[in-house]
């Protein structure tokens, strides 16, 4: 009896699989990066994938670029872990299972979710906060110099929306 009670406490202990939506950056940033080596027909040794993952977080921004840091794939980064990523990718280890050993490691790179994007073709840019309409600047890349009221932040991303979100721009223009 005492043997039957050992062995279901090892079967009842709680899984560690993501839940949905758990580490979103992690599993996201992830996938895209293993489908952008099989494309590019690269080996998937694990030098030659930290290497990628490397120049891959150089171009990343916001969440990512967080995500990034905590793995040690910047320039900035404390600690050092892509081998967590790299060996795992090379064996082509589900991302799922990559980002649940990751969160054991450490759990604050589940905790990062990507912001909530605002629909440009429907809101109504008066009703934004100005820091909302600089982080939509920002997020293209741009800055606006010289603005001083929300007018004319509002302005200026009327004024670029047709270069970086010309759907936005051409349903907007339709209403």
């Amino acid at each position: 009896m005492w043997l039957v009670a050992v062995a279901f406490v090892f079967l009842v202990v709680p899984s560690e699989a993501l839940k949905e939506g758990e580490c979103e950056v992690c599993v996201t940033f992830l996938d895209r990066f293993y489908k952008s080596l099989v494309e590019q027909n690269e080996k998937f040794i694990p030098d030659v994938i930290e290497e990628h993952l490397i120049k891959a977080c150089k171009d990343v921004k916001g969440k990512e670029n967080r995500f990034c840091y905590y793995l040690g794939a910047t320039i900035d980064a404390a600690t050092r872990m892509v081998k967590e990523v790299s060996k795992p990718l090379s064996n082509h280890v589900p991302i799922n299972k990559i980002c649940e050993k990751l969160k054991k490691l450490d759990p604050q790179i589940c905790d990062l979710k990507y912001d909530k994007q605002v629909d440009l073709s429907t809101v109504d840019l008066k009703k934004l906060r100005v820091k909302e309409l600089k982080k939509i600047l920002d997020e293209w890349g741009e800055s606006c110099k010289g603005c001083a009221e929300k007018s004319d932040f509002i302005q200026k991303i009327t004024d670029l929306m047709p270069k970086y979100a010309p759907h936005a721009a051409k349903s907007r223009n339709e209403l």
